[in-house]
């Protein structure tokens, strides 16, 4: 059986050419078939390399096959494939959205588009958890541990509540500050920023908005 013991080592030199790459795929014991490996370089320079990243330092540096097929067919699944984790987080979620009075379904929206309810979910830009925060928006909530589903969902919750009220209940433009600031929103004269990412994004959510009002 094999261990799910992270793996990890350090480089003195850069990391980044195409040799290395499989050298590092040799030296950690995986397969590109098998998982991200993300670097962190620390105060004296050093590359540190592992398949499970334990602090939000960490930045995807080579992102594999089977990671790409499962980050696509979680982009196209419905919400239908997310039932089990829905009901896991379902309570925590309706005490977040009655505390800063948003719609469960709502909630559950962003959710799925951010992490499919994955609580220890970290993207490639760095954002952390069920509602995928930013190390910076989670300090302005006060969220000190951001893979912490409840403290999570209450920084979110909050931010989401912020947002809406900023762009007077906007709720496309509160989505789109959601996904690329609120600063970008305003910069492009409060519009969906022309970025394909945010204006897919925005689609996403709405789309599954409507499903969760219809089965919530």
């Amino acid at each position: 059986m094999k261990s799910n013991k992270p793996s990890r080592f350090a480089l003195s030199p850069p990391a980044g050419s195409p040799l290395l790459t499989l050298l590092v795929f040799f030296l950690v014991g995986i397969t590109p078939a098998e998982a991200d490996i993300y670097k962190y370089i620390d105060k004296y320079g050093r590359v540190h390399l592992t398949d499970k990243p334990e602090h939000t330092g960490y930045r995807i540096w080579v992102k594999t096959f089977r990671s790409a097929a499962r980050s696509n067919y979680r982009r196209s699944a419905g919400i239908g494939s997310n039932k089990k984790n829905r009901a896991r987080f379902s309570l925590l979620i309706a005490k977040a959205a009655h505390r800063y009075q948003l719609p469960d379904a709502l909630l559950h929206a962003v959710i799925t588009a951010e992490s499919a309810y994955n609580p220890l979910a970290v993207s490639h830009k760095g954002a952390v958890g069920l509602m995928q925060l930013m190390p910076d928006t989670a300090r302005r909530y006060g969220v000190r541990n951001l893979t912490d589903p409840m403290a999570n969902l209450q920084g979110g919750s909050r931010y989401l509540r912020d947002l809406l009220r900023l762009f007077k209940q906007n709720l496309r433009l509160a989505l789109a500050a959601y996904n690329a600031g609120e600063n970008a929103v305003i910069r492009h004269g409060y519009k969906i920023p022309p970025y394909q990412e945010t204006q897919l994004y925005v689609e996403k959510v709405l789309q599954y908005y409507r499903q969760y009002q219809a089965v919530l």
